[in-house]
């Protein structure tokens, strides 16, 4: 049974288990993102790795963590459950993130980190969908309103723990980021009664007409999506790595007598999802109820070209300063990089994610939504060997790099749109015949 068909009570015009989903995602994600704006730093100048070693450690880390969620999917949707996997998962990052205030198990709080991402990553956006009738309108929405939650956790985490980090200590930093986790997982276990039953296996498969797997030619549409948004994402990930790189060594930071923080710049790109959010929601909106909604491979096409023009910014800057011996690129250009970089990103990213989610089997739910982030694992580990190029590129060409990264995965993600709407053709005429049986 869907949530939304036995409890009408809503905040905010959504079921209430969206506002418990969302500020525990918001808090976990501030514990990823207040780790993440802090660990490239630490491994150069606190552990003082080699760039490349250290580039090639973030992008096997942030992998790792997208990997393991396929295995987590499994465990969630056959044996755990959701909830369980849900607050076990949460309890092991925590440990990890408290791990990380010690040198010595470094490595060791890297990959229980990962694990315990595992049973977290795919299972709560999964619930999301749970909230909702597949009719429901709202149901394709609640993730552009769940992707805001991961954002304000990844304003806040480099603001607080990147600036604890950087002026009193790297390991006070990590701390918080571990207390963050804590309070994401208080919060949803204090919000248990909100959240969408979970039914037996043996009548979750077709409540409402939804079909039991996925066909063939969705699979290999989804797999042509998958390849190109790793393209994407080997372009798009360098934001926490050769890009912070750049804002520490390359970019002038000051302002009159005052030097900007270098984690502060990651606190950009969410601030940026937060506040373009809702007049992009708005927008779509109006152009769905006049008829001329954008197809879902055509905005994430138009989302990677955004981001190539993004790079290209990067590019001119880093030209520009290439040509001048011993000058810096003012601050000002890597605001507008993220600015550009956002508006991409909201294009693709949300939109990928829902895609995967609304294709799911019921009863596959986590284990599908894990393959969106296998993408993501494959994405990250290509962007951890890409940023091993940074040191044998000027900054203007490696940026130049990356936007023909980001223009390629447009192209791919352009030329799969026929494809897809004819997968999603099959995928609605499969539904309609199993709520006609």
């Amino acid at each position: 049974m869907d949530a939304s068909k036995s409890d009408d009570a809503t905040w905010f015009g959504h079921p209430r288990g969206l506002t418990i989903l969302f500020l525990t995602n918001m808090w976990e994600q501030f514990s990823y993102y207040g780790m993440r704006a802090l660990l490239v730093y630490f491994m150069t100048k606190e552990l003082l790795l080699a760039q490349t070693q250290a580039s090639f450690i973030y992008g096997a880390y942030t992998a790792a963590a997208y990997f393991t969620p396929i295995l987590g999917g499994v465990l969630a949707d056959r044996w755990l459950g959701k909830r369980r996997a849900i607050i076990i998962g949460a309890s092991i990052m925590a440990a990890g993130h408290f791990m990380m205030t010690f040198d010595a198990f470094f490595y060791v709080a890297l990959a229980t980190i990962a694990l315990g991402n595992g049973l977290f990553l795919p299972t709560l956006p999964s619930q999301v969908g749970d909230l909702y009738a597949r009719s429901d309108a709202r149901r394709g929405w609640a993730f552009n309103v769940y992707y805001v939650g991961i954002n304000i956790g990844g304003f806040l985490a480099p603001l607080i723990c990147g600036t604890v980090g950087e002026l009193y200590g790297w390991h006070y930093g990590f701390g918080l980021a571990g207390i963050g986790m804590v309070l994401g997982l208080c919060i949803y276990l204090g919000g248990q009664r909100y959240l969408p039953p979970e039914a037996p296996r043996s009548t979750s498969t077709l409540d409402d007409g939804a079909p039991r797997s996925l066909g063939r030619d969705t699979v290999l549409v989804l797999v042509g999506i998958g390849l190109a948004v790793t393209v994407f994402r080997a372009a798009y990930e360098q934001v926490g790595n050769t890009v912070a790189l750049w804002a520490d060594s390359g970019v002038d930071r000051t302002v009159g007598d005052w030097t900007i923080p270098m984690t502060w710049f990651q606190s950009l790109n969410p601030l940026f999802v937060m506040l373009l959010t809702p007049p992009l929601l708005a927008w779509w909106h109006r152009r769905a109820a006049a008829g001329a909604d954008q197809a879902p491979l055509r905005r994430m096409a138009c989302g990677a070209l955004i981001v190539a023009g993004a790079y290209l910014l990067l590019a001119t800057a880093g030209w520009s300063a290439d040509g001048a011996e011993g000058s810096a690129t003012g601050w000002i250009w890597l605001v507008l990089f993220f600015l550009v970089l956002t508006i991409g990103e909201l294009f693709i990213l949300p939109t990928g994610l829902g895609l995967f989610a609304r294709l799911a089997p019921r009863h596959l739910g986590s284990t599908t939504v894990a393959a969106w982030f296998l993408v993501t694992f494959a994405g990250s580990l290509s962007a951890g060997l890409v940023g091993g190029l940074w040191s044998r590129f000027a900054p203007g060409a490696f940026f130049a790099l990356l936007a023909a990264l980001a223009a390629l995965a447009a192209g791919l993600l352009w030329r799969l749109d026929g494809p897809m709407r004819h997968a999603d053709r099959l995928h609605a005429g499969t539904a309609a015949a199993g709520a006609n049986a």
